[in-house]
């Protein structure tokens, strides 16, 4: 087993579950609008006792006995403030109903990737932006394939953003064995796995799936008839995302470049071609990623437009808002203020 695959397996598997302790926590912090409104309040009611009173005064009334109702507004109003804040006492299970997609991302790994046409490096970039793919859609799972050869699933699909995250920013490409790129093995692996996944849910209606495969395009594999009439049959979408340029770039190694038999620094290209044909065949799009030109953007919004065609049931633990009772008892406290009255300025 490769490491990759191990060190995915052990963080999507081996994560704890801590469970919150039972106690009073808030929902939302107190804020310049809080502490606004309390102020506005005070002022308000202070200009209320001040107007009676200058009014109870030239009638030599006392005005102050409508301070009495001052302890049960103060009351009623901080506790329309703590439902503001949302008292949060206890956990509960709650279902969520989800429409999501499983995605994909199959990451060149071969030593092409390293060249320097595109600033830091080709895997560099790519890694970067696949990093903010990822933040884009916390709501759907997603798996992490690479390859060079062969392929390895090194994240199986999870909705675990920071397990895949943290395995995205490892990318090397020493984590596969050195060989010659072949484009249809990372594709027959999500085929094999989008199978094993439809086989566990049988009976639930088929999960979306695409396909974002990152490569500069060099494959010298054998031919991709076969994969590409598989991928028609399962109705997954293909995007694929070419990292470098036409102009090319050299292979860094340890003390200087690669180079060939007769000394000359081996230059790597960008084969866009076999690319688009691939992302034509399933009905998805072909984007560039180099210094000059991030079509990232085009990518993420036909990600977005690829609706979830099965709805799951996940479940949440959630803390338990507990407004309604400060909420209930500052309006028992405002009802007894509206019908309980202070005579102040008798005939």
């Amino acid at each position: 087993m490769p490491y990759g695959l191990a060190r995915a397996l052990s963080l999507t598997s081996c994560r704890p579950n801590h469970r919150l302790p039972a106690m009073l926590n808030w929902l939302y912090s107190w804020s310049q609008w809080e502490a606004a409104l309390a102020v506005a309040a005070g002022l308000l009611y202070l200009g209320y006792v001040q107007r009676t009173v200058r009014l109870a005064r030239p009638l030599s009334q006392s005005g102050w006995r409508v301070g009495w109702k001052l302890l049960p507004r103060l009351l009623a109003f901080a506790l329309l403030l703590t439902a503001l804040l949302g008292p949060a006492y206890g956990l509960t299970q709650r279902a969520v109903r989800t429409a999501g997609k499983d995605l994909w991302l199959l990451v060149d790994l071969s030593r092409s990737m390293d060249a320097d046409d595109v600033a830091p490096s080709r895997l560099q970039k790519a890694r970067a932006e696949l990093e903010e793919l990822v933040r884009r859609f916390p709501a759907d799972r997603i798996g992490l394939i690479v390859f060079s050869s062969e392929a390895y699933v090194h994240c199986p699909l999870t909705y675990d953003q920071d397990a895949l995250l943290l395995l995205l920013s490892t990318l090397d490409t020493r984590l596969v064995p050195p060989g010659s790129t072949d484009l249809a093995q990372p594709l027959n692996l999500a085929l094999a796995r989008a199978a094993a996944s439809g086989a566990d849910s049988a009976g639930a209606a088929p999960r979306a799936t695409a396909l974002v495969l990152v490569s500069d395009g060099e494959d010298f594999g054998e031919s991709q008839e076969a994969v590409l009439r598989d991928l028609a049959r399962s109705g997954q979408r293909l995007f694929t995302v070419g990292v470098g340029t036409a102009a090319g770039g050299r292979i860094p190694r340890p003390g200087g470049y690669l180079r060939t038999a007769q000394g000359k620094p081996v230059v790597t290209r960008l084969q866009a071609a076999p690319l688009r044909r691939l992302a034509a065949a399933t009905g998805g799009i072909y984007v560039e990623l180099t210094d000059q030109r991030d079509e990232m953007p085009l990518l993420l919004r036909a990600l977005s437009r690829l609706e979830g065609q099965a709805q799951q049931v996940r479940t949440v633990t959630v803390a338990d808002n507990r407004y309604t009772y400060p909420l209930a008892a500052a309006l028992l406290l405002l009802a007894l203020d509206v019908v309980l009255t202070v005579t102040v300025i008798k005939p």
